[in-house]
């Protein structure tokens, strides 16, 4: 706590309390005029910023660099949660948002914290999906994914949710391309699609997109057929 106008207590066993409290005295009146103009809408760029920076850190195992880029990312964290504590009809603070994730996390692994048993990652990762749905009442298993997410990953994500659901679609076309097994290989294959991309005026981010919608669009369809062919089967168990 304010020791002075100017100084604050140290507590070196709590550190994260520190954080919490230093958060606390720069959106606080004669805090930070900067730190207390923002709001959750103008923290979003750092928040994606600061994550960029810490995966480069963690692909490089840059061990200073993932320290320090660790601790901006964790400041986005704290500094949302004391924005979102001074919501007028929703508030809610950093104790809230770390009990929730606790109960998440323990939620999420029955095999750990409950009777059940592992068995593999197929099944664990099933489990896992199957648990997320029911808390969030999805009806789609791409229901989540980011609109916001890069172009590439959002694929990734879409082609992976829909994988695990059984309803990946069959690629559309042959590239004619031979792409090895190796991250090298394929990253070589990717950019040169992005060559022929720029070379014939397509925006590759923009076409990526639109092709994971197309592919969206097809797994919500045959879900819905999947709805639709549960629903019928139920009635007709009833009539019989």
């Amino acid at each position: 706590m304010p020791q002075t106008p100017r100084t604050m207590s140290v507590n070196a066993s709590r550190p994260f309390d520190d954080l919490v409290a230093v958060m606390d005295r720069l959106r606080s009146p004669g805090g930070c005029p900067w730190d207390a103009a923002q709001t959750h809408a103008s923290l979003a760029r750092h928040a994606l910023e600061e994550a960029y920076e810490l995966v480069e850190t963690l692909e490089t195992d840059d061990r200073a660099g993932m320290r320090e880029e660790l601790g901006d990312l964790l400041l986005q964290v704290v500094f949302n949660a004391r924005v979102a504590h001074e919501h007028e009809r929703e508030p809610f603070g950093i104790d809230d948002v770390v009990r929730d994730l606790t109960a998440k996390l323990v939620r999420r692994h029955p095999h750990v914290f409950a009777d059940e048993t592992y068995v593999d990652d197929a099944s664990l990762t099933a489990r896992w999906d199957a648990i997320k749905q029911e808390e969030k009442a999805r009806t789609s298993c791409l229901d989540g994914v980011p609109l916001a997410q890069g172009a590439l990953s959002r694929a990734q994500k879409v082609l992976s949710r829909a994988g695990r659901a059984g309803l990946a679609p069959t690629a559309a076309l042959s590239l004619g391309v031979v792409v090895g097994d190796g991250a090298a290989d394929v990253g070589a294959a990717l950019l040169e699609l992005v060559r022929h991309a720029a070379a014939v005026g397509v925006d590759a981010e923009g076409a990526l997109r639109e092709a994971s919608r197309q592919v969206e669009a097809q797994v919500r369809e045959a879900e819905e057929g999947q709805r639709a062919a549960s629903a019928h089967g139920a009635g007709e168990a009833r009539v019989k």
